[in-house]
């Protein structure tokens, strides 16, 4: 248990954190996935659309569309169907950092061995901070039986990873290496394993013999077997594909459905994709003929080449990650960009709040690039504002309405500039300490002209504020320079307080500038025993695994409102040089619900996470946190 000294002590180290360390940096993307199966033999693309390569140029396509999701590596597999004992028949090639996409293709352009019937793609970032081309997906475990061989990739995050591994060896397997995606190749190439040596002995008692077993083993295997007999065990986010070397391939969907995949088939092609509008553009098909794989639902295509769905998982509470709205999936989705447009309209009250209701003085504004639709939708909702204001206006002077006053009321406008100006040529990795710090400050610049000086409020509005490191050492520091009266950064996501489990790069607790914040606060009340508190109902949660879990770390935040948090975020990320007032506003839930209705999945704002799994993860992160600081 932890003492009160310990707690003052923690408290002094982590003033001191918070005075040196404030911040945000732009969040790491959802993976991406891409698969292919072609229907047809090879010589019915050839005679059609004049190519051999039409599965690998739509795989292209589709990963080029998806590079948004990733920008640490790429990886991508084929699979070759009916070929003869001797020869090759799964080939892959991967690569690490941001062109990695284009070095493949590249490399493996006009290579017979990717003239194939079935592909997989993967677009990675890591959740988990390792790096290397041996974490790029699809991974491949190899056998001589083609119907054992297996290609995974996937967007994922498990949470019980222990409890999969604990499992496996139990079986009586030794894994080698200890991470959720290698575990969930053995798990699967396991029962992969006993699938095909089960189809053996019943074939063998049939009288099937020699390599006529083989294609017999092809036809009866099901891989919803394997998928009812693991699946069960996960808990998590994830879409997770998979193709075997005799021609099965298959996709799974969590049955929260936290990770998104949608899919589209013909008599031609099946695809499976991360996102809608890259299916869209590559297959040239509307909106409604993309349709969303379901929660706990498996998409599969036999050897033969046959189509089916399976629901694997009863579906539990919908649960897709509201990020994805907000941030990750592309904006060319016609409901995203909708989505997106009113969760800037929803902040129209708290923002004209901020600015004293004086939009006469005040600019709107983005922070480049992301936000633009939330800022297209702040901008509408502040003119149909100022438009049914004009029109109050108009009626209540009645037979007093003169031409020259109904032009002065009819002229006035919302008034919006794109102010800030990210830099892309600008690269702070050269320079180290200080000097990267004072490098990062110029990552962005600003329209100059665009502010009266003293008197215009400026509003700028971003998709969301985790860390807050690049506002800290940048953008604040940069807006300041127009020397506006007032600078109110915008928010079209409420405050993130916990950490994502699932499969984005927001798992420290401690750099969360809401986190900070309330810990901060805590700190000012005179409150720390809440902290003491929260760490040894953690720990105790931690040693006995069998009760229904709690999120502790909801206390940290309970004796405070959200506009008492965002205030004193905005004290925490305000420069000291800095002249103007700084407000932070932050979109609710309510209305981050009412903006994007089938995204329930709030866990990094609410802290309701819909698996055991995340609220265990969530007590160990301040677990984690408290005894960090404390070390140092």
């Amino acid at each position: 248990m932890v003492s009160l000294f310990f707690l003052s002590d923690l408290l002094i180290t982590f003033v001191g954190c918070i005075n040196n360390c404030c911040g945000m940096e732009p969040l790491k993307h959802e993976c991406g996935i891409v698969m292919i199966r072609l229907l047809k033999s090879l010589d019915y693309y050839e005679r059609k659309y004049g190519t051999t390569l039409y599965g690998l140029e739509k795989l292209y396509l589709m990963m080029e569309k998806q590079h948004n999701r990733g920008q640490e590596g790429a990886g991508i597999a084929c699979v070759k169907l009916n070929v003869k004992p001797g020869e090759e028949y799964i080939y892959r090639e991967r690569a690490l950092g941001t062109g990695a996409i284009t070095e493949i293709f590249d490399k493996i352009h006009g290579e017979k061995p990717f003239v194939g019937n079935m592909y997989m793609g993967h677009l990675r970032y890591s959740t988990t901070g390792k790096s290397g081309l041996s974490y790029v997906h699809p991974l491949l475990r190899r056998n001589n039986w083609r119907a054992k061989s297996l290609l995974l990739c996937g967007n994922f995050n498990l949470t019980n990873v222990d409890e999969v591994f604990a499992h496996l060896v139990q079986t009586g397997q030794h894994p080698r290496t200890y991470s959720d995606t290698f575990i969930l190749l053995e798990q699967l190439g396991h029962r992969l394993d006993r699938e095909v040596e089960h189809l053996y002995r019943e074939c063998k008692s049939e009288s099937i013999e020699g390599l006529e077993i083989t294609h017999e083993i092809d036809k009866r295997m099901d891989t919803s077997k394997l998928l009812e007999k693991c699946a069960p065990e996960w808990d998590g986010g994830y879409v997770i594909c998979g193709m075997t070397g005799s021609g099965e391939s298959f996709c799974i969907r969590d049955p929260w459905g936290i990770r998104p995949a949608y899919y589209y088939h013909d008599d031609e092609i099946v695809v499976v994709a991360s996102e809608r509008p890259v299916i869209q553009t590559a297959m040239n098909v509307p909106f409604e003929e993309v349709t969303e794989l379901q929660r706990g639902e498996a998409l599969m295509v036999t050897q033969r080449g046959e189509f089916r769905l399976s629901q694997i998982i009863p579906p539990k509470e919908e649960k897709a990650c509201s990020f994805e709205r907000i941030y990750f999936s592309r904006g060319s989705d016609a409901v995203i960009y909708n989505e997106r447009k009113q969760l800037g309209r929803t902040l129209v009250e708290p923002v004209m709040n901020a600015i004293y209701g004086d939009l006469e003085h005040t600019v709107f504004s983005f922070i480049p690039n992301t936000a633009e639709v939330a800022y297209f939708g702040l901008l509408q909702g502040m003119e149909d504002l100022l438009n049914k204001s004009k029109e109050e206006e108009i009626l209540s002077l009645k037979e007093t309405l003169t031409p020259e006053k109904l032009e002065k009321i009819l002229s006035r406008r919302v008034r919006s500039e794109k102010v800030a100006i990210k830099d892309i040529k600008l690269r702070t990795f050269i320079a180290e300490g200080k000097t990267r710090n004072n490098m990062a400050a110029h990552v962005y610049d600003i329209t100059y002209g665009t502010i009266e000086k003293d008197i215009d409020n400026l509003v700028v509005i971003d998709d969301s504020i985790v860390r807050g490191t690049t506002l800290k050492q940048s953008i604040i520091k940069i807006l300041d320079r127009l020397h506006p009266k007032k600078i109110v950064i915008v928010s079209s996501s409420p405050q993130v307080r916990y950490p994502d489990c699932y499969g984005i790069d927001m798992s420290s607790l401690g750099e969360f500038i809401a986190f900070k914040a309330a810990i901060s606060l805590l700190q000012e009340h005179g409150m720390q025993q809440i902290i003491y508190e929260t760490y040894n109902n953690a720990l105790g949660q931690q040693q006995n695994p069998v009760a229904v879990p709690v999120n502790y770390v909801k206390n940290i935040y309970a004796p405070f409102t959200a506009e008492e948090i965002s205030c004193k975020i905005a004290q925490l990320l305000t420069p000291e040089e800095t002249h103007a007032q700084v407000e932070i506003v932050y979109q609710t839930l309510e209305g981050l619900h009412s903006s994007c209705p089938n995204n329930h999945g709030d866990w990094y704002f609410s802290g309701n996470y819909p698996t055991r799994g995340g609220t265990l993860w969530v007590n160990k992160a301040f677990i984690n946190y408290v005894e960090t600081i404390f070390k140092k």
